[in-house]
């Protein structure tokens, strides 16, 4: 090996230990209480002029001074819990779609949940009813709304997940004339005290579906926990025999519970296009003019690695290995950014866990990029780098060209180093090896230049590249 030879390899060494000593794990700070970045506010309602209670609501509305068409967003109910304490409802991957399509979005809890006043009312075995009951609340907080400079009061869609989807419904036999569509998320209601539930809630939407004209959309799942498929079948077949206008997307299996769907980013390339060609139908705006309150899509799975495969994640030193093993016990939606430097960021839950992990990673380095999503690994490695090419097994230390005793003991010290890592060899001896680094390849073939202008990419992590001319 020459002397420039052995100089190259100690300072890639040297700088390596120095890289990869920076390495930390990034954490988000507690989140605030009010989303600025979405203008969130929440503000005190009316009701329903002939039952008046103060009912608490959620907006939001993109940046500048509208006026905005307005979106309404109606939440469910989690039966195990009461009604006050379940959640203020902040929906935050449809508040980001509606936000991103240019809309004011507005989230009512309705009477008794959360901050509203009040006591929801159900009257024997009737959806129907507490349905309607609901949607005068719903059309007395439009009207409300509509009020508002920065609300454009003849664009208005009305949307609801679960049981917001069945009020959603209900709404729709009030024709209010500014209420140009209806969007039903697995929407329903089922009465405990009914002894046929079922049937009541057929019966139910058949109502709806005498009384309204107003287009609508349906989402439905094949494994649905709360409303079986023969449910909501014969819902949407009594609804539209009653000539209640409505498209049904049946979406299949989702996870493990496709009523959930709208809540998991994986959920968004199933409705967002169907709603953005429904909001078209009905002649709403349709296409993205905030796209930054929507959250970055998901990278497909690399099979780079095995999601627990500690050693495989590039660039961090022994502590930031312990902080993937923690990573790995923490709740989805969840994400891992890693950095040339060393630096790593992990987020956890809420929404676009991906750009906030990229975010915090960016405070601190440069080159961050998604190792790891979910239960899945997507690192695709720093550059394009060659193509295995089946010379040699990567620990045949003999099979190296070139080399003599010296550079045999540097490739095996490469075998020892960290990923991502490569391997560059030249016809005079000369080699060079990388590890940790941004633009591994070209700096390897940079170095190793120095002493040869014949160098060539031997190996690059654990396959071996070379092909012999």
């Amino acid at each position: 090996m020459t002397p420039t030879a052995l100089r190259i390899l100690l300072a890639v060494f040297i700088c390596a230990c120095l890289q990869t000593a920076a390495s930390a794990l990034l954490i988000e700070d507690t989140p605030i209480k009010l989303d600025a970045s979405r203008n969130e506010q929440i503000i005190t309602v009316p009701s329903d002029d002939l039952h008046p209670v103060k009912l608490q609501l959620t907006l939001f509305t993109p940046n500048g001074s509208g006026p905005f068409p307005l979106a309404i967003m109606n939440h469910g109910s989690d039966g195990n819990t009461s009604a006050k304490l379940n959640p203020r409802n902040r929906s935050p991957l449809a508040v980001g779609y509606f936000l991103s399509r240019g809309y004011a979005v507005a989230l009512p809890m309705l009477r008794g949940y959360a901050g509203s006043e009040g006591q929801l009312e159900i009257r024997g075995c009737d959806p129907a009813t507490v349905g309607i009951d609901d949607a005068k609340d719903i059309y007395a907080i439009i009207n409300y709304l509509s009020t508002f400079s920065a609300i454009d009061s003849r664009n208005i869609l009305v949307a609801g997940q679960s049981f917001g989807g069945w009020n959603t419904l209900a709404l729709g036999t009030l024709k209010h004339p500014w209420v140009k569509g209806l969007i039903n998320f697995s929407g329903g209601m089922l009465v405990p005290t009914c002894p046929n539930p079922e049937y009541s809630l057929v019966a139910a939407v058949g109502q709806f579906g005498a009384h309204t004209s107003v287009p609508s959309l349906w989402f439905y799942g094949e494994n649905d926990k709360l409303f079986p498929v023969s449910l909501w079948r014969a819902m949407y077949e009594r609804y539209t025999a009653e000539w209640g206008p409505a498209e049904l997307v049946d979406y299949g299996v989702f996870k493990d519970d496709s009523h959930m769907m709208l809540g998991y980013q994986e959920g968004l390339a199933i409705w967002v296009p169907k709603v953005d060609a429904f909001l078209a139908k009905v002649g709403l705006p349709n296409t993205p003019v905030y796209p930054e309150y929507l959250p970055i899509s998901f990278p497909q799975p690399s099979n780079y690695a095995a999601i627990d495969n500690v050693d495989a994640v590039p660039y961090l030193n022994d502590t930031g290995r312990e902080s993937y093993r923690k990573f790995l016990d923490r709740p989805l939606p969840r994400a891992f950014v890693v950095a040339p430097n060393g630096t790593a960021a992990a987020t956890d839950g809420g929404v676009d866990p991906l750009g906030r992990a990229l975010k915090l990673c960016r405070q601190k380095a440069r080159g961050c990029q998604a190792y790891a999503l979910n239960d899945f690994v997507v690192w695709t490695g720093p550059e394009e780098t060659p193509k295995k090419a089946g010379f040699a097994a990567i620990d045949d230390v003999t099979a190296v060209p070139y080399l003599n005793e010296k550079g045999r003991q540097g490739y095996q010290k490469f075998l020892t180093m960290k990923k991502p890592r490569v391997f560059v060899i030249a016809p005079n001896g000369s080699w060079s090896a990388f590890m940790q680094g941004r633009d591994l390849v070209a700096n390897a073939l940079k170095a190793c230049g120095k002493a040869s202008n014949e160098c060539r990419v031997y190996a690059v992590d654990d396959e071996v590249v070379w092909k012999q001319e």
